[in-house]
């Protein structure tokens, strides 16, 4: 009995074994590179949402409403047709609100698309936030998405709030148009919020470049590392490796130097006594002897320091007034400098020569010219003879 059971445990093993190898080699014949998983196809793109993945609709509706401020108004009252115009095509309603200065979008029994809600939504957000129409209604399409970061709490001072926009933006815009070549979106800043629309890949560059801008880290840097992963890309041997090799490492220093007092408080050396008592009015007396006079002599000394700073004011008073009536100074006279007689005009040469300028014609020839010329008509003229 102890032999069979043996028997049949062994044998029960080595099935198991086999069936552990059948598994094996069935997961080797499915197993498939981690890095094929990973990456994408070039130019694949996801297949669009269709009528026919959701026929039957959706079960409830759904709305979102978001208000603009006043100075949109005059834009939104413009463009809103044309809004309407892109909703009506995915079945979305939208409504415009001038009293309340509101946007609303709502589902309707024919949408088919769960999502396109969401993108009508941030199409009024965009709106609101002075994006144009022609770069918000992108947001319509799959392979578009939106952000709105917000940038106002990020710097508690107004002026230096201004100041790191201000480089976000860059002189006439330089900066901005050189983050949307290199992210292949349209940013708008305006107030206290920057908004994005693009891939999500520049989304994501963009959100990056917008909030290390305002924690005082210039564009440029991310720029500059743009600009080399935009090269790197091209390489198809550097899209598995690591970049971070390639990649410019920028160390923030704070150069910030400790601001000094205007007034700087010298500690004096410690000594044991305490200092000594201020004079008070009777010591002063004592020492000038006024103490010992008597009160007419007293007031009599107080009012001719009186009359005497009235005269002193007045004297001071008339001198800025006859400042008015004091003549300036007026610049000495420069007499003319007498011509010398060494340097005398030859006045009859100068004659003879107009009267010659006179005679002679402009352009005609000198005498002796002429001669030469009379001379040669003559030779051609007995030639000819």
């Amino acid at each position: 009995m102890a032999v069979a059971v043996d028997a049949k445990s062994e044998s029960g093993r080595s099935a198991a074994a086999a069936r552990a190898k059948r598994r094996a080699k069935k997961k080797a014949g499915n197993v498939v590179d981690e890095s094929q998983l990973l990456t994408v196809p070039d130019g694949w793109k996801e297949a669009p949402f269709t009528k026919g993945d959701n026929p039957r609709g959706l079960l409830e509706e759904s709305s979102f409403a978001t208000l603009f401020p006043k100075y949109r108004e005059a834009y939104l009252k413009e463009c809103w047709p044309l809004v309407q115009k892109a909703l009506n095509e995915h079945h979305i309603n939208a409504s415009l609100d001038l009293i309340e200065g509101s946007m609303t979008v709502t589902t309707t029994k024919k949408t088919f698309d769960p999502y396109m809600i969401i993108r009508a939504r941030d199409l009024i957000k965009l709106l609101a936030r002075s994006v144009l129409f022609e770069q918000a209604v992108r947001i319509l399409q799959d392979d578009t998405a939106c952000d709105i970061i917000k940038i106002g709490s990020l710097v508690r001072n107004r002026d230096r709030f201004l100041k790191r926009r201000g480089r976000l933006i860059g002189p006439k815009g330089s900066t901005l148009k050189a983050l949307e070549l290199l992210t292949n979106c349209y940013i708008m800043v305006q107030g206290n919020t920057v908004s994005a629309v693009g891939p999500f890949s520049g989304i994501k560059e963009v959100r990056r470049a917008v909030l290390d801008t305002m924690k005082n880290i210039h564009p440029i840097y991310n720029i500059k590392t743009l600009m080399i992963k935009r090269e790197l890309s091209k390489d198809p041997k550097l899209r598995g490796q690591s970049w971070e090799r390639f990649l410019p490492r920028f160390k923030h220093k704070n150069l910030k130097k400790r601001k000094e007092p205007k007034k700087k408080n010298i500690k004096k050396e410690y000594t044991p006594f305490p200092p000594p008592q201020p004079e008070s009015q009777i010591d002063k007396e004592l020492a000038s002897g006024e103490y010992f006079l008597k009160e007419s002599l007293k007031k009599r000394k107080r009012v001719e320091e009186k009359k005497a700073k009235q005269a002193e004011a007045i004297s001071r008073r008339q001198e800025e007034r006859n400042k008015a009536f004091i003549p300036p100074k007026e610049k000495p006279v420069v007499k003319p400098k007498k011509a010398s007689t060494e340097t005398k005009i030859d006045i009859e040469a100068i004659k003879e020569k107009v009267k010659k300028a006179k005679k002679k014609k402009l352009g005609a020839l000198t005498v002796e010219e002429a001669k030469l010329k009379i001379a040669a008509d003559e030779k051609k003229k007995k030639k000819k003879k």
